[in-house]
């Protein structure tokens, strides 16, 4: 209202001194246009830095609300993610896990999410996978990519696509549970032939960490010539197995259900670790976009008082010219 008052009396003042005594139409005209070009400019760069402050505002209310909505889906999966550890320690416990068994088929089992604006969980996983590819990779060896979730499979399919023996997304798109997982895990031994299934994902720890992880899986055989050469499987051989089934079935009764609970546990804790950066790239993109605000909230009143600092000059001069 002030700005307007300034200039509805500017104009008043300055119409009697242009009107009856034009000293140049020309001179006069060009005034004219350079006064509304200033005017424009300034009302121009008020305008601009408004709507990028509104726009920055409004960014900051989704991210806001993205971190509640990550905040309260963390809530519900973390307690069945640190439950679900209790089913696959004693499967480790029995049959071992052993990253650096050398077998001839492997697949990568890479987990992660299918949304983005999570932190580098998927970027990792994604590293890690190739690392482990690398690690397994030979003349006499096969090394197969099994990919849950958009973002990993986004990465691997541009230099890797050849090499992806099965993908499946929109793995959380209902809410997860054991029979979900059973089911994708019995896919995946359908479809792929191993001796060592290595399940990358990240287990969570808190809010601002997560641990990169592998899990290592062992076929029926692979198990059973590990148990015949002694070491950490020796002691299978010790247990007495009632019924009719023989050892190579109870094995591989074990080792499928070893890997359904060890992708179910996998799963949960990417879920967690996804929602927990998630939470965390939203709290800094909020502050970030809070500083901005600040800066654009300066801007705009420093171009604000200097627009009304101007037009007050501009009174001031044409009201000393009407008075001298």
């Amino acid at each position: 209202m002030a700005m307007a008052a300034l200039r509805r009396e500017g104009r008043r003042i300055a119409a009697p001194l242009l009107s009856p005594h034009p000293i140049n139409p020309l001179r006069s005209s060009l005034a004219s246009s350079e006064e509304q070009a200033f005017s424009g400019v300034r009302f121009i760069s008020t305008q601009i830095v408004r709507t990028r402050m509104k726009s920055v505002r409004n960014i900051q209310k989704i991210t806001k609300a993205m971190k509640m909505v990550a905040a309260s889906k963390l809530r519900a999966i973390q307690t069945r993610a640190e439950n679900s550890r209790g089913l696959w320690q004693p499967f480790t416990a029995l049959l071992g896990d052993m990253p650096s068994v050398d077998v001839k088929k492997n697949v990568i089992v890479t987990i992660s999410s299918d949304k983005g604006l999570c932190g580098g969980i998927n970027s990792t996983s994604v590293k890690i996978s190739r690392a482990l590819y690398k690690l397994n990779s030979g003349p006499e060896k096969e090394c197969k990519y099994v990919i849950l979730g958009e973002k990993a499979k986004a990465q691997l399919v541009r230099d890797s696509k050849k090499d992806i023996g099965l993908s499946i997304t929109e793995l959380q798109k209902n809410p997860l549970n054991y029979t979900q997982v059973a089911v994708i895990a019995d896919d995946i031994l359908k479809n792929v032939e191993y001796d060592a299934l290595r399940i990358v994902f990240n287990k969570f720890q808190s809010v601002v960490a997560f641990l990169p992880t592998t899990s290592t899986v062992l076929s029926p055989e692979i198990v059973e010539r590990e148990a015949e050469a002694g070491g950490s499987l020796g002691e299978l051989d010790s247990y007495e197995i009632e019924g009719g089934e023989t050892k190579s079935e109870v094995l591989q009764n074990l080792t499928e259900f070893q890997f359904s609970c060890v992708m179910f546990n996998a799963v949960l804790e990417n879920a967690c670790s996804e929602q927990g950066a998630r939470m965390s790239a939203m709290d800094s993109s909020s502050r970030n976009a809070g500083d901005m605000l600040d800066r654009l909230t300066l801007t705009y009143n420093r171009t604000r008082q200097a627009s009304i600092t101007t037009e007050l000059i501009e009174i001031i001069s044409g009201a000393s010219a009407l008075t001298g």
